[in-house]
C-alpha cells in the first residue's frame, strides 16, 4: 500500500517526528518511521512464545493500518519506539502528599517525565491549607495554590533546557479550605501557565447546589470540619472563571471513582493534562485513535457507509498494539512500571468524526449524529472487550485484576486491560492522518487565510468542502475568500441547504449539541473524554452555567469550555484602573504611556551563538529592577540585518516601557525560524530572533520565580534532550500567533493548534 501523505502532514514529521543525525539532517522517511514502529511494538510478542514468523505478520498487520492512516498511535510512540529513549506514554499522574519531602520527590519525578516527552496530572487537595500552623518549624504553610507555582517554575526550567515544554493538570477538591484562591489564581494569565486546572466537583456539592444549601469544607489532614460555603457562590465563581479564560475546568471526581476499574488499589484523585484520563497515582495510559474518515466506503449508490468490518479489524488490532506498547515501554521511572503493569490501562479512542459525518451527510448537530456517535463508540468499546477478553486468554489478565469491577461481576470478564478506552486530543496525530478533524470535534473552519512570503494571502479549504463546492458546479475563489475573511456558510445564499448542514463549523453549532456530542462518546468510553464546548464571544455567564449542569446531568465525567476570543481580550485589557505601574499617568482609557528613561540605568550583556554569528544582547533595568530597554550588536552583520536587529531592540524595549508582561514578549519571539539554525549550549537555536526571546528568559523570567539554585535543588541534575517544544499548557496558553506560521492558533479538544500543522498537544 502506498502511503500518501498531506503537505501539512510532511510538514509535522520532518519537524518533529522523523529521526535526524548530529547534524539536523533528516534520515529517514515516513514509511521508514511505521516500519520503526511496527517493528518495535511487535517485538513484545517474543516474550509470549510467538514464532519469528508470527510476529513478522503482526508487525506487517501494524505497518499496515499505521500506513493506511487507519490508525495512529499517541506521538511518544511515533517519536521513540525503536530508539534510545524509548519513552512511549504520553499521560502520567503523580501523587503529593502532605510533606516537603512528598513534594519535592514528586517534582522530581515530575521533570524526569517532562524531560521524555510526558504531560504529568496532580491533585493538590492532600495539601494542608495556607496559613494552617507547621508543628515542626512553629510556621504556617503557604497552601497548595503556592507549591503549584514551585511545579510551575520547574516546568519552565525543563522547557528552558530545549526540551518539549512540559504540560501539567492541577486538581484541587471543592471541599478543600483554599478552593476560592484556586480557583481565581490564573485570573490574570501572568502565573502558572504551564497547568490547566480543574475543580474537582463532588455528587454531595452538586445535591447541595440544587437544594441552594451549603457545604462543608474540610481540613484534608484532620479531616475535621473548618468551615462551610455556600455552594451557589462558589459554582458561579468557577463558572465566571471560565467565561473569563477557560479556566477552570472542572471534573466530577465522584462519578471517575463510580468507574474506576481497580477500587482495591485506591481512590482516582487526579487525570493527565488534558482532562480525558483519569489515573491512579503513578500510573501511565498509551493512547492511540482510529481515524474514522477512512472507514467509509463508498456503496453501488455512491453514498457512503460505515466499514463495520473494516472498523471491527481495526479495532482489534490497535487493542493489540496497545498492550504491546506496556511491554517494551521504558518508563522514567520503576514505580511508574510497576503501577503501569498492574493495570496494563489502554486508552483506544477516535479522530475524524466530523470528517465521517460530512461523508455520511450527516450534520453534527442532529439527533441522528449523537445516536450514530453512541453506535460507533458502543462498536468500538465491544470489538476491544472482545480483544481484551482474547489476549487475556493468550497473556493472561492484568495483574490487578483480583477484587477489580470485572473481577466481581456476575461470572466474571476476564479482560487482559483494565480500561480500553478514551477520547484524546488528537491535535499532531490527526493532521499526520489527514486531513481529518479533530478527535470528535466539528470542522472549525470551511476555509481560511494563510500567511506566505510576501505578505500575500493563500486561500486554504476545507478537502471534503472544496470537492462538494466543485460537484455542486458552486466552487470559485471569490467564495473562498468570502467563507475564509468569517462570512458564515448559512449566510451565502449560493451554498445548498444540505451543504450548510454537514459544514456546520464548531461556532455555528449551539453549546447544548457539543455537550450531547461529549455525552453520547461518553457512555461508551472507561476513561473520559477530550473535547472544548465552544461558546461565542457573546456567550453569557448563564450560558456557561447551563452547559457545567448539562454535562453534569448527562453523565460526563468533566467539562472544558472556552469562549471565543476571551483570552485576547484580557491581553487587551491594560491601562484601566488595574494598570500596572508605569501605566497609572495613562490619561485615556487602554491608552499606554510609555516610561521615560532614567539618566542612569543598569544591565547586563549576554554573548550568543546564532547561526549569523555572535550576538550580544544587553538589557537595562531601572531603579525598580523593571526591565527597560534592550539592545543587540552582531559583529559580522550589517544592512539588513542590523536593521532587523535595531528593530527588534527598539519594539522590545517599547514593551519594556509599556509595562507588557515579560513572558508575553518572549512567547512572541521564541522559536521564530530562519535559514541558519545553531546549537548554543546544549539548545537549538532557530535565529537572532529566538536568541533574543532566550536571553531575555533566562536574565528576566527566571529571578522573577526561582533563583538557579533552587530549581536545581527541586529538579536534580537533569541532562537535557533536543526537542522542540511540543506539549504546552493547553488551556492555560493565550491564544495568539502561530510560532511556525503567524497564523491563528484556536482552542480544539482543550488544545492549541493551527491549519499550518502546528500543534501543542
Amino acid at each position: 500500500m502506498t502511503l500518501k501523505l498531506s503537505d501539512n502532514a510532511m510538514k509535522v514529521l520532518e519537524r518533529r517526528y522523523l529521526k535526524k543525525d548530529e547534524s539536523g539532517k533528516i534520515v529517514e522517511t515516513p514509511e521508514e518511521m511505521f516500519r520503526r514502529v511496527a517493528n518495535a511494538i511487535a517485538s513484545a510478542d517474543k516474550a509470549y512464545g510467538k514464532s519469528e514468523k508470527e510476529i513478522a505478520a503482526i508487525e506487517q498487520s501494524f505497518f499496515e493500518i499505521m500506513t493506511a492512516l487507519e490508525f495512529i498511535p499517541n506521538s511518544p510512540c511515533l517519536m521513540n519506539a525503536g530508539r534510545d529513549l524509548g519513552q512511549l506514554s504520553a499521560c502520567f499522574t503523580l501523587p503529593i502528599g502532605d510533606s516537603m519531602e512528598s513534594i519535592f520527590e514528586t517534582l522530581k519525578a515530575t521533570a524526569m517525565i517532562h524531560k521524555s516527552g510526558g504531560g504529568t496530572g496532580f491533585s493538590f487537595s492532600r495539601l494542608r491549607p495556607k496559613n494552617s500552623v507547621v508543628k515542626t518549624t512553629g510556621g504556617v504553610a503557604s497552601g497548595p495554590v503556592s507549591f503549584m507555582k514551585v511545579y510551575d517554575s520547574a516546568t519552565e526550567a525543563v522547557k528552558q533546557g530545549g526540551t518539549r515544554r512540559g504540560a501539567n493538570m492541577g486538581i484541587l477538591r471543592v471541599d478543600h479550605p483554599d478552593i476560592m484562591e484556586f480557583i481565581t489564581c490564573k485570573e490574570d494569565n501572568k502565573q502558572i501557565n504551564n497547568f490547566n486546572i480543574s475543580v474537582a466537583i463532588t455528587d454531595e456539592f452538586m445535591r447541595k447546589y440544587k437544594e441552594s444549601t451549603d457545604y462543608d469544607v474540610v481540613e484534608p489532614r484532620s479531616r475535621k470540619i473548618v468551615n462551610r460555603l455556600n455552594t451557589k457562590e462558589v459554582f458561579d465563581l468557577i463558572v465566571k472563571q471560565a467565561h473569563k479564560n477557560g479556566e477552570p475546568g472542572v471534573i466530577f471526581i465522584d462519578r471517575i471513582n463510580q468507574y474506576n476499574p481497580t477500587p482495591k488499589l485506591g481512590e482516582i484523585e487526579s487525570t493527565n493534562p488534558c482532562g480525558e484520563q483519569p489515573l491512579l497515582p503513578y500510573e501511565s495510559c498509551d493512547l492511540g485513535s482510529i481515524n474514522l474518515d477512512k472507514l467509509c466506503k463508498t456503496t453501488g449508490t455512491r453514498r457512503c457507509e460505515v466499514d463495520w468490518e473494516r472498523l471491527k479489524k481495526v479495532t482489534h488490532l490497535a487493542v493489540r498494539f496497545l498492550d504491546n506498547l506496556i511491554d517494551v515501554n521504558k518508563f522514567p521511572l520503576p514505580q511508574i512500571e510497576e503501577a503501569t503493569k498492574a493495570t496494563r490501562k489502554i486508552g483506544l479512542g477516535v479522530m475524524g468524526w466530523a470528517s465521517m459525518l460530512i461523508r455520511l451527510g450527516i450534520a453534527y448537530n442532529s439527533e441522528e449524529a449523537v445516536a450514530l456517535a453512541e453506535k460507533v463508540m458502543s462498536f468500538i468499546l465491544e470489538e476491544a472487550t472482545k480483544e481484551s477478553q482474547s489476549l487475556a486468554q493468550e497473556k493472561g489478565v492484568f495483574p490487578a485484576f483480583t477484587g477489580s469491577i470485572y473481577d466481581l461481576k456476575e461470572g466474571g470478564l476476564r479482560l487482559r486491560n483494565a480500561t480500553l478506552t478514551t477520547i484524546a486530543p488528537t491535535g499532531t496525530i490527526s493532521i499526520i492522518a489527514g486531513p481529518c478533524s479533530s478527535g470528535i470535534e466539528p470542522l472549525f473552519a470551511i476555509s481560511y487565510y494563510r500567511n506566505v512570503m510576501d505578505n500575500d494571502k493563500l486561500v486554504e479549504v476545507e478537502p471534503l468542502f472544496e470537492a462538494a463546492a466543485k460537484e455542486k458546479g458552486i466552487y470559485s475563489r471569490a467564495l473562498m475568500e468570502k467563507i475564509a475573511e468569517g462570512t458564515s456558510l448559512k449566510d451565502i445564499e449560493e451554498i445548498p441547504q444540505e451543504m450548510k448542514r454537514a459544514f456546520v463549523t464548531a461556532h455555528d453549532i449551539a453549546p447544548e449539541w457539543h455537550v450531547k456530542m461529549q455525552a453520547a462518546f461518553q457512555k461508551y468510553v472507561h476513561n473520559a473524554t477530550s473535547k472544548t464546548i465552544n461558546f461565542p464571544h457573546d456567550a453569557t455567564i448563564e450560558d456557561v452555567k447551563k452547559a457545567y449542569l448539562l454535562a453534569y446531568d448527562l453523565d460526563c465525567k468533566g467539562l472544558t469550555i472556552y469562549r471565543d476570543n476571551s483570552r485576547e481580550e484580557q491581553v487587551l485589557n491594560v491601562g484601566t484602573k488595574d494598570a500596572k505601574p508605569g501605566q497609572q499617568n495613562n490619561s485615556e482609557p487602554g491608552k499606554i504611556i510609555p516610561r521615560p528613561r532614567p539618566e542612569v540605568i543598569t544591565g547586563t550583556t549576554t554573548k550568543v551563538a546564532t547561526g549569523c554569528g555572535n550576538l550580544y544582547v544587553t538589557i537595562n533595568v531601572d531603579e525598580q529592577e523593571r526591565p527597560f530597554e534592550l539592545f543587540t550588536q552582531m559583529g559580522k552583520a550589517g544592512g539588513c540585518a542590523a536593521s532587523q536587529l535595531e528593530a527588534i531592540g527598539r519594539l522590545v524595549s517599547l514593551g519594556f516601557r509599556s509595562g507588557i508582561e515579560v513572558k508575553s514578549i518572549i512567547e512572541q519571539l521564541r522559536n521564530i525560524r530562519c535559514p541558519s539554525p545553531s546549537w548554543e549550549k546544549g539548545q537549538r537555536i532557530f535565529s537572532c530572533a529566538d536568541a533574543i526571546a532566550r536571553v531575555i528568559e533566562k536574565r528576566l523570567l527566571n529571578t522573577a520565580k526561582l533563583s538557579e539554585a533552587e530549581i536545581e535543588a527541586s529538579i536534580g541534575a537533569m541532562k537535557h534532550s533536543h526537542e522542540e517544544p511540543l506539549n504546552a499548557s493547553t488551556r492555560g496558553d493565550i491564544v495568539g500567533v502561530c510560532p511556525d506560521c503567524g497564523g491563528t492558533l484556536r482552542h480544539e479538544e482543550g488544545c492549541v493548534k493551527c491549519h499550518c500543522g502546528y500543534s501543542k498537544c
